[in-house]
């Protein structure tokens, strides 16, 4: 049975002469069973015709932003919310060039902006253009952003010249979205579990201990395994985010609690313990509200350290065991240290004195550093906190399949 078997997939058609190969690809997409709506940008009309495709995909096509017929549709959101994934073949330099700056001036480019799923680009252009500083910065800024790119592949051009910039014939294409669906249904068989944010350790019923942490940044790798197809539990201390609906959602307040929802989740094959856990508590809570002119002396003790707990369950441990290591200072001796004494698979450090990629911050920079492979440190420089986490995500895919 096909991967792409009852699929939705929305195909942008971009002006190139390439743009023929798009209806093949449209072809083979409907015999193993995919359901295919298109775009035609308004230069894709030159190459091939919106009636071609229409009478391939058996789906209206879509070319204007502005139609007034559909306005109240709002074709831009509900196309993008209808698919399952969205291929741009092919993608032409100006298009490449548009999504990298942001710019939204027609259905397409506005499709993939307000998109919430994974659009591959199978680039097509002359080699000049392909081999240009600003189309490798603009890939480059793609690939952070999370788009997938498809070849392109070497060979004659329509132009007479040969090189890279041809576009991968539509067979390869679909290969590669077809492995992007058995993908998604093998993670489908793996569970992961995140903590995300502070902790609160009472102090009286008023009060109490806790942290900066804003749980951003676990709250988006919940997301980024649930988009990858993982079963997602996501424990989290106090925050004011909200996640989507298909993530097992548990808040918690304090250590004790987090420890409790962690080990009623398990078994997992993948552990991410991304929250600021309080490392003490308070030795006897006070029942009453501590008036202010009663002197408080606070008695602290050690919480239980669940990463250390986890990872050295002899029965139960994931096969992937993530930390986290907030640092201000020292940051690399101090997360190898952590590697090595929480007895984790990966930490992943980060400089919390860095007000731009701090506390409360949508961006991050990280380091992964890794227990057991030849590279054993790798930097993730300054992105969206949700960007970070799909690279993260991508690696641990990459570790358990």
């Amino acid at each position: 049975m096909s991967s792409l078997l009852e699929k939705k997939i929305l195909l942008i058609i971009c002006g190139g002469i390439s743009a023929y190969k798009s209806l093949e690809v449209i072809r083979s997409l409907k015999k193993k069973g995919a359901s295919i709506k298109a775009i035609l940008t308004k230069s894709a009309k030159e190459f091939v015709t919106p009636l071609s495709v229409s009478s391939l995909s058996q789906e209206k096509v879509y070319d204007d932003l502005f139609n007034m017929e559909s306005e109240s549709e709002m074709d831009h959101i509900s196309l993008s919310r209808w698919s399952d994934v969205i291929l741009v073949a092919p993608a032409t330099a100006n298009t490449i060039s548009k999504l990298s700056t942001g710019l939204s001036d027609d259905l397409a480019s506005t499709v993939m902006l307000a998109s919430d799923k994974d659009i591959f680009l199978a680039p097509a252009m002359n080699v000049r253009m392909w081999e240009h500083p600003s189309t490798k910065e603009n890939l480059k800024k793609l690939k952070s952003y999370g788009y997938k790119i498809i070849g392109p592949e070497t060979g004659d051009m329509a132009c007479g010249e040969f090189g890279e910039g041809k576009m991968t014939e539509p067979n390869e294409i679909i290969k590669k979205i077809e492995d992007y669906f058995i993908n998604l249904n093998q993670n489908k068989k793996l569970k992961a579990l995140v903590t995300a944010g502070p902790t609160r350790e009472y102090i009286d019923p008023v009060r109490f201990i806790t942290n900066r942490s804003s749980g951003k940044q676990g709250f988006e790798l919940a997301r980024s395994l649930s988009k990858k197809g993982f079963e997602t539990t996501l424990i989290s201390g106090p925050t004011n985010l909200k996640t989507e609906k298909d993530i097992n959602f548990i808040k918690v307040e304090t250590a004790d609690q987090m420890f409790k929802a962690t080990q009623n989740s398990l078994p997992v094959d993948v552990a991410i313990f991304s929250a600021a856990v309080g490392d003490f508590k308070i030795k006897g809570k006070n029942k009453n509200k501590i008036k202010k002119e009663d002197y408080i002396n606070l008695n602290l003790e050690k919480n239980i350290d669940i990463i250390n707990y986890i990872s050295n369950h002899n029965s139960l441990r994931p096969k992937l065991v993530i930390g986290f290591a907030a640092e201000t200072n020292d940051i690399k001796n101090n997360a190898k240290k952590k590697l090595m004494e929480k007895n984790c698979d990966w930490i992943i450090a980060n400089d919390v004195s860095n007000k731009s990629i701090g506390f409360d911050s949508n961006f991050n920079e990280v380091t992964i550093f890794y227990k057991d492979k030849k590279i054993n440190e790798e930097k993730l420089f300054m992105k969206r906190k949700s960007e970070i986490s799909d690279e993260i995500i991508d690696r641990v895919v990459s570790q358990l399949n």
